[in-house]
């Protein structure tokens, strides 16, 4: 596999479908797991299962929605992960926060990914290659990285709706006063272009939730690291990620044990 950017096309377009479902009244259903699903969800899964499957007919497809693709067959080689609209709930509440997620796992590595936030108008791409870009609605492009360098306290990005005790705890352990908030797997993109230099994470999330962020902040030179400071891996039993602390280097050094 040489590229992700065939996909690039594919992802607007599902992005339109679901800003055409976001600006007016949808349906809201609720899962098993007690979260919630709507039109959007189910219409973005079916857009981008179908090219993923044509454009890439050997590798395995992970999606939420698709409780039959969440198998461990794909475990120890390439399989996409994909969430067809990370963040529901800011979806639901209209806070133009969500996201679609498309990544691609190699032995347990996010190599590269998609994230999409419609309602803002950012695209965040990792490619084979090891390019980190965000493109525009006018298509333009601009190289991301990771904040280098920082002499003065750090800042960290954090959910509207996930401020555990454990994450005040531990911004109040290394001193990190300064926070800028953000929605679904945007955090991990705002880190990836230096606007913020810590994303510590404290509560639920599964892989589809994180592996395109995850992809983006590798690429443009920052990392993600179990709170034990060892590595963050993909295709774990039930595809849940413990708690793990998305940073840039220089964050890591600073927030050392």
């Amino acid at each position: 596999m040489k590229s992700i950017r065939p996909l690039m096309s594919t992802i607007r377009h599902a992005g339109a479908v679901a800003m055409s479902i976001y600006d007016r009244e949808f349906a809201i259903a609720i899962k098993d797991d007690l979260s919630p699903i709507t039109e959007a969800d189910k219409a973005v899964d079916a857009i981008l299962f179908q090219a993923l499957s044509e454009l890439f007919p050997k590798v395995h497809i992970v999606t939420e929605e698709r409780s039959a693709s969440h198998t461990d067959q794909a475990f120890g080689q390439q399989f996409f992960l994909v969430d067809p609209i990370d963040g529901t709930k800011e979806f639901i509440n209209k806070t133009d926060e969500f996201t679609i997620n498309i990544a691609l796992i190699d032995a347990g590595i996010p190599i590269a990914g998609i994230v999409y936030a419609p309602a803002l108008g950012r695209l965040f791409l990792a490619d084979i290659n090891g390019e980190a870009i965000e493109i525009d609605e006018a298509g333009t492009e601009k190289p991301i990285k990771v904040r280098q360098g920082v002499n003065t306290s750090l800042t960290a990005v954090a959910s509207r709706s996930h401020n555990t005790p454990e994450t005040q705890a531990f911004l109040d352990k290394y001193g990190i006063t300064e926070c800028v908030s953000a929605g679904s797997s945007l955090k991990f993109c705002v880190v990836a272009a230096g606007e913020a230099d810590i994303y510590p994470r404290f509560g639920p999330t599964m892989e589809w939730d994180t592996a395109a962020g995850d992809a983006v902040l590798r690429a443009a030179g920052g990392m993600v690291l179990n709170v034990d400071r060892t590595p963050f891996a993909y295709g774990k039993a039930g595809y849940r990620n413990p708690n793990f602390i998305a940073c840039s280097p220089d964050a890591a050094k600073r927030c050392a044990k």
